[in-house]
């Protein structure tokens, strides 16, 4: 199986169409079908299902599609490394973030680094913890944000400067508005939305003997889209302070939990990667501004 048939079978399977597949890969259309039926033949499986004006994959396509975007990228990262160690003004670095106003350290330190390196390219993935740790083992990330203690076997981190705090979004027109803190009573029997991470892990531990009284109405793995749930009156959103536009115009209220509840932020890499250049010095200029100087 050559890593090329399977640039082929992704450009297929997004386009669902082998006309205009074979034309953005610069082939014909019966080589690129012959290069198809090939990698069937070799996986002994059906890949996709023929109809009048387009292509759909089956299940085992389904299957190869997502195992092959992690090896085509996997590739690319590794030539993208190779070709960085010989460019001395960049090269690529790939991020894993979770959601955080504390972002902005990432973001000021890319944006000091391409002072000084012009040709540094960054590469945003966002996801949860399991989604995107996934992706650092396997080698597509080099560094990632999680909002739960890294599992020092297997990583390096730094922890963030601050902690975020958790809160309660939704109309500023509802009667909790008028409260200045939540309680855990406050929420007992309403709509909730939020991750299913921090449901079963902070939100549960804050909770204590009363989470049971809690409902969880839906789940989101980013908070903006939970938000419009919220604005709409679907239900309130449990996030961190500061990722949603709670301003007066918004419509939109945030209120702390209380007792306060909050949650520490690390950036980690996998031990035992070798960095490409570019990461060292992006992760030498985090340390200056994560690790107090004495």
């Amino acid at each position: 199986m050559e890593i090329r048939t399977l640039r082929y079978f992704l450009a297929v399977a997004r386009e669902e169409n082998m006309s205009r597949a074979a034309e953005i890969l610069h082939v014909t259309q019966p080589t690129l079908s012959k290069q198809l039926k090939s990698l069937e033949t070799e996986l002994g499986k059906k890949l996709f299902t023929r109809h009048s004006f387009s292509i759909r994959l089956t299940d085992e396509g389904s299957l190869l599609r997502n195992r092959a975007e992690d090896l085509v990228s996997m590739v690319d990262k590794i030539e993208h490394e190779f070709v960085s160690f010989d460019d001395i003004t960049g090269g690529d670095l790939y991020l894993g973030l979770a959601e955080s106003c504390q972002i902005k350290y990432l973001a000021r330190t890319i944006r000091e680094l391409k002072l000084h390196y012009p040709n540094l390219h960054y590469h945003i993935t966002s996801g949860d913890t399991e989604q995107i740790a996934d992706k650092l083992d396997k080698g597509l990330l080099d560094f990632i944000v999680l909002a739960e203690s890294p599992d020092n076997r297997k990583y390096d981190f730094l922890e963030f400067p601050e902690r975020d705090r958790w809160g309660l979004v939704f109309p500023g027109n509802d009667a909790l508005a008028k409260k200045r803190s939540l309680r855990v009573s406050d929420l007992a029997g309403l709509p909730l939305f939020c991750s299913e991470q921090a449901w079963n892990n902070e939100i549960k531990e804050w909770a204590g003997n009363s989470f049971s009284d809690l409902k969880l109405e839906g789940s989101f793995r980013l908070s903006y889209n939970g938000s419009v749930f919220a604005r709409e009156g679907l239900g309130y959103l449990l996030t961190f302070e500061h990722l949603i536009d709670t301003s007066e115009t918004s419509g939109l209220v945030f209120r702390p939990l209380s007792p306060r509840l909050e949650t520490k932020l690390y950036v980690a890499w996998n031990r035992y990667q070798v960095l490409t250049p570019i990461a060292e010095r992006f992760l030498n200029q985090l340390k200056r501004v994560f690790v107090p100087q004495d």
